[in-house]
């Protein structure tokens, strides 16, 4: 939902984030707990993944690869993002990118180089949101990413 609304705000021509929707985002981070908080970033991973996924499906139907597509492109906005990527911080996010369009879990591939920062936190929540943009902008459609998110989710709970 953050991310949805993150698009929204960005579509709606509001650049920043307001003061009360920063001050509900930070009172509902603390409200989680460690575990909560936990839980929160393996879904931003699976965010990621998912993107990831149907981004690599739909660029192998055009014979086009999608680390080869789509990471340069995150990079490089990222790189124009300073005050929310910090230079950093930018080459976990390819990483990442790279092994989720790999099929790797985001979660079990950062691991293996210990826990998430709190300088990670902002990168993160961008990659997301720059991979559904993307989706969006491929589809020309403003709330693909989040509707095959919903659905997705649909399913899980039918199954």
């Amino acid at each position: 939902m953050m991310i949805d609304s993150r698009l929204k705000a960005v579509h709606d021509g509001r650049s920043g984030t307001d003061a009360e929707q920063q001050a509900l985002t930070d009172q509902f981070a603390v409200s989680l707990g460690p575990r909560g908080a936990d839980d929160l970033l393996d879904g931003a991973c699976t965010l990621i993944y998912m993107f990831m996924q149907w981004l690599r499906m739909a660029y192998e139907d055009h014979g086009k690869d999608v680390v080869e597509c789509v990471v340069p492109n995150v990079v490089a906005t990222m790189r124009m993002m300073p005050r929310s990527v910090r230079p950093e911080a930018i080459p976990t996010m390819a990483g990442l990118l790279v092994a989720a369009g790999t099929g790797l879990s985001p979660s079990l591939w950062r691991k293996q180089y210990g826990d998430w920062t709190m300088d990670e936190m902002n990168p993160l929540e961008a990659t997301a949101f720059l991979l559904a943009e993307h989706i969006n902008r491929l589809t020309d459609d403003r709330d693909f990413a989040t509707r095959m998110i919903t659905e997705a989710l649909t399913r899980a709970d039918e199954a």
